[in-house]
């Protein structure tokens, strides 16, 4: 088959998607601005297309068996012994199980593909990621009920603003003070959790210059419903002075700066932080940012090497006496 017919064959699929969808037009879902989710939004167009090939006869044929055989119709076909057709039982069977498993298999590699974990292969459908480029990271803390993001490589941190520069790799490291979080910013990527004591973690690019919300997508308490940030799209120049902004106005982030920052606040400001002490994301992440607190990760070795100590410990075995 050539390029075309697939071209055509997408286009036939997407249009009654689009169709279906026009209502939700304006949605930053049907328009993103990171590659991302713009292949999430090809895979939601696409399989409510797929669907469409079977939700759409059926309607249709409902409607016209309603209006061909109604009780009106003397010239409708009166069959009451009528029991099989094989060629409806093919069309019956077939249609929906040929639509099962072409989701199947889009599923099956859009889930490979599209990993939050894996690294990305590329900045858009027409440019590869460039060897040696390295992503930006990002360490994400869902607090209550606001947003911290801590950039190691520039050593900075803001409460509820995020930035990034355009067509750059970025990996957010996630994870949580209390309660399960969902990080979400739609035109960038899919939602991923932040739980308390884990890491999750997502790669995304974006690919224009913009102002994009960003919020929690699961419900975690009173201040949820303002639990915002706004994440901007910026060239690099424009990423180098924000940064440069935040290490001149900001202030400091160490433990005793973070567990008041910890505190439940609703529509808590923008602040930024010029410094961030180093260990601080790893005590949060194991929860030990209290003095005197023991690290998750230091208890759970303690928990694993406790039956191995009390093994050495253990008498010698008896002697056995000897045979008589």
């Amino acid at each position: 088959m050539s390029v075309p017919f697939f071209r055509r064959l997408k286009a036939a699929l997407i249009l009654p998607a689009l169709g279906a969808l026009g209502g939700c037009s304006k949605a930053v879902l049907l328009s993103p601005s990171g590659d991302v989710a713009w292949q999430l939004r090809d895979i939601i167009l696409v399989s409510t297309g797929l669907m469409l090939l079977i939700i759409v006869p059926v309607i249709a044929a409902t409607l016209w068996f309603a209006w061909r055989y109604r009780e009106s119709n003397a010239e409708s076909t009166y069959s009451p012994d009528w029991d099989h057709s094989t060629i409806l039982e093919l069309l019956i069977w077939a249609a929906p199980l040929l639509i099962i498993i072409a989701l199947s298999a889009l599923t099956w590699v859009s889930t490979h593909q599209l990993d939050p974990y894996r690294p990305l292969s590329r900045i858009d459908a027409d440019r590869p990621v460039p060897a040696g480029v390295k992503p930006l990271e990002v360490q994400v803390v869902a607090l209550d009920w606001k947003w911290l993001f801590l950039y190691p490589g520039q050593g900075i941190a803001t409460v509820n603003e995020l930035a990034a520069p355009v067509d750059q790799p970025i990996e957010f490291k996630i994870t949580a003070s209390s309660v399960m979080n969902s990080f979400y910013i739609p035109a960038l990527a899919g939602q991923i959790y932040a739980m308390p004591g884990m890491q999750t973690r997502l790669h995304a690019v974006i690919n224009h210059a913009g102002v994009y919300d960003g919020f929690s997508a699961n419900y975690s308490g009173a201040g949820f419903s303002q639990m915002r940030f706004k994440f901007h799209g910026m060239s690099q120049a424009d990423f180098d002075k924000w940064v440069q902004a935040a290490k001149t106005s900001g202030g400091t982030l160490d433990r005793d700066a973070y567990l008041k920052l910890e505190q439940p606040s609703i529509a808590a400001p923008v602040q930024h932080f010029a410094t961030v002490e180093s260990s601080l994301y790893d005590a949060i992440l194991n929860r030990c940012v209290q003095p005197g607190v023991q690290c998750a990760r230091d208890l759970a070795g303690a928990i694993c090497r406790a039956p191995r100590q009390a093994a050495l410990e253990l008498p010698p075995p008896l002697a056995r006496p000897a045979a008589m």
